[in-house]
């Protein structure tokens, strides 16, 4: 493996500026998912009971067989928790996305419609609510076809959003292959909405969450009681909120289910979280899709550089020179492991440098050599390459006195006697007086420590290059 698809970069350091409407500091957006009616049970064909997300923590799929107690408590979803969800959402007037399976959707038809009496965005959970992992490309597309067209029968549109949840590694790539979804929902790795390339289409992933979720009152280990959620839930809001103050703005998925937080020993633990963050200035409580569309309005995909998607002579090409007049160097980082994490300056620089600092010493001192002096022959004969002319015009190496010339010839001849390289700084990061410094106290180190030195100021020459790119 060459190429490694996880990205493990996503924004950096510095995720982009939300711009959330009305100066928003932060999103706090709520899913219900509606999966009751559409569980595993040998009703709908299935060959064995649900077993997941229920008040029965370790429960086992019974093959072959339905399971009273499971389905009765699917059934309190539908039948009770919806409805207080229902009643506590609108009486606060906080609009909500459903994720909503299909087959459960067309099971519920007065849910149906108080969701979009209510103005819910009823976003797709899947033809039914069954795991995906075994299932070929080819069956779980057709589900997922199936699960639009009944989707749009039972509400009257497609679906613009969609979640599977107990999703394949092929779920997210069909899904953005369908072509008809503002966004994706099965991902958690940010806190915020960002794009992906599946066949040369850019495609809006929403990320959800699975730790500020009700699931863990079914999960070992998870939420005991309505405090420890309401603890949890204004943690993560108080946390995003801070960080939204301080000029990077987040969102909040909060994901509720029906016959979950729909219980009354819970849902008052939700009502006390969200009275407290509707307390507070600032905050915006979207659909997923009013995010998506937000989204996609204030941070339209762009076609940056892609190093881990170019082929080798792109990439040499596009690189090569990095390291002064030593093509090799990128060559080798081609054959690296790259992947999106490279796709940014820093990571172009960190694969080129793995391949400088592996090289052979004479490999490495035949890049120093392929330096030019500072401000010498090469420079007052023009013959500089575009990079290494504009370093040196930068801190005014192209404008010296005589005076200033002189010096630097002679402290280069005296720098190249003495070490067999030229003297190599970032001129970038200096001035003329800094330079001139640096070659008086460089002259004194021993040999070793000043190849170290030469090594290191190639490495950040390179890394000031790449930044000047546009990734």
């Amino acid at each position: 493996m060459d190429r490694y698809p996880r990205d493990m970069h996503g924004y950096g350091a510095e995720p982009p500026a939300a711009n959330w409407p009305n100066g928003a500091r932060i999103a706090v957006q709520i899913v219900v998912n509606y999966e009751e009616g559409g569980e595993n049970c040998q009703l709908h064909g299935d060959a064995a009971s649900e077993a997941f997300l229920s008040e029965i923590v370790g429960a086992a799929a019974w093959q072959g067989q339905r399971h009273w107690n499971m389905e009765s408590i699917y059934e309190y979803g539908a039948r009770a928790g919806f409805w207080r969800l229902h009643r506590l959402f609108t009486g606060m007037e906080i609009p909500v996305t459903v994720y909503g399976v299909a087959t459960a959707l067309a099971r519920s038809p007065a849910q149906v419609k108080a969701m979009q009496d209510a103005g819910w965005e009823i976003a797709s959970h899947g033809l039914k609510w069954i795991e995906y992992k075994d299932h070929s490309p080819d069956d779980e597309r057709a589900d997922m076809e199936a699960a639009i067209q009944l989707h749009t029968e039972v509400t009257g549109e497609r679906p613009r959003g969609w979640y599977t949840g107990r999703c394949s590694m092929q779920t997210v790539e069909l899904a953005a292959r369908e072509g008809g979804f503002d966004y994706i929902a099965d991902v958690y790795s940010d806190d915020l909405p960002y794009w992906v390339e599946v066949d040369g289409r850019q495609q809006l992933m929403v990320p959800y969450t699975l730790d500020t979720n009700d699931m863990r009152f079914a999960t070992p280990q998870g939420f005991n009681s309505g405090d420890q959620f309401f603890a949890y839930l204004k943690d993560s809001f108080d946390c995003l909120l801070a960080e939204g103050e301080a000029g990077s703005p987040k969102m909040l998925s909060v994901g509720l289910h029906c016959r979950l937080a729909g219980r009354p020993g819970r849902v008052m633990a939700l009502k006390r979280f969200l009275e407290y963050a509707a307390g507070h200035d600032g905050v915006w409580f979207p659909r997923r899709i009013d995010i998506a569309r937000h989204w996609a309005a204030e941070h339209a995909s762009t076609n940056g550089l892609r190093p881990s998607h170019m082929d080798r002579d792109t990439f040499v090409a596009e690189f090569g020179g990095i390291f002064e007049h030593s093509p090799w160097v990128a060559e080798r980082a081609f054959g690296l492991e790259l992947g999106p994490a490279h796709d940014t300056a820093i990571g172009v620089h960190s694969a080129l440098a793995r391949a400088f600092r592996s090289a052979t010493p004479n490999e490495r001192l035949g890049v120093l050599r392929a330096h030019p002096d500072l401000a010498g022959k090469l420079a007052a004969a023009k013959r500089l390459t575009a990079d290494s002319t504009a370093e040196q015009a930068s801190a005014g190496l192209d404008a010296l006195t005589d005076q200033e010339r002189a010096d630097f010839t002679a402290m280069n001849t005296a720098y190249t006697d003495r070490f067999g390289f030229p003297f190599i700084i970032a001129v970038r990061d200096n001035t003329k007086a800094s330079i001139l410094a640096a070659f008086r106290r460089r002259l004194d180190n021993d040999r070793d420590n000043e190849l170290a030195e030469a090594c290191r100021q190639v490495e950040r020459i390179a890394e000031l290059r790449l930044q000047s790119m546009a990734f």
